[in-house]
């Protein structure tokens, strides 16, 4: 009788333990349809002296429309330190922009890939429009909490027509950051 017994206590502890089991497989990274994401990422740069450096931040607010696209606003601020030979300037500048991304994949890594579409202004640019390119990977290191690279290949115009003349004249944008998605 007692070995009846500890039988029917181990099978009816693997029952109980087999939902949750389940639960725990299910475990799902990332956004649903719906939720919002924000970010913060920076880049920066400078020479071997400490001279002629640059750094900047960039902030982005998103929401998803389904599992895998999520429409944006993204707004960077800039700031340079440049010393020539006889002169040190320094310059502000920042941009805002419109944004969509395709996420592929539903794993703790998701790359991506998308576009965007604003302005830029500030000190030492040209005030103009700009469109980009963009590739990048989100690493989920908690359910809703991601690290994230991405690089913009932006191509700046003041109208349709320089668009098209100015796609091969365009600067590549970095940023490291991390995200949550709520």
């Amino acid at each position: 009788m007692k070995y009846f017994n500890q039988k029917i206590l181990t099978l009816s502890l693997l029952a109980a333990a087999v939902p949750g089991l389940a639960l725990a497989a299910e475990r799902t990274y990332g956004p649903d349809s719906g939720d919002r994401e924000f970010s913060l990422s920076g880049t920066g740069s400078s020479a071997k002296d400490g001279d002629n450096s640059n750094f900047g931040v960039t902030g982005e607010l998103g929401w998803f429309t389904s599992d895998n696209m999520v429409w944006g606003i993204r707004q960077s601020v800039n700031f340079a330190d440049i010393e020539g030979e006889n002169t040190k300037n320094d310059y502000w500048n920042g941009s805002t922009r419109l944004y969509t991304d395709y996420h592929f994949g539903s794993n703790k890594a998701r790359p991506f890939i998308g576009a965007s579409l604003g302005g830029i202004y500030g000190d030492g640019v040209n005030d103009t429009g700009f469109a980009g390119l963009e590739i990048g990977l989100k690493y989920y290191v908690l359910e809703n909490t991601y690290i994230l690279g991405r690089g913009e290949y932006q191509f700046f115009f003041e109208s349709g027509s320089d668009a098209n003349d100015n796609f091969d004249d365009g600067a590549w944008a970095y940023a490291v950051g991390i995200g949550y998605n709520f």
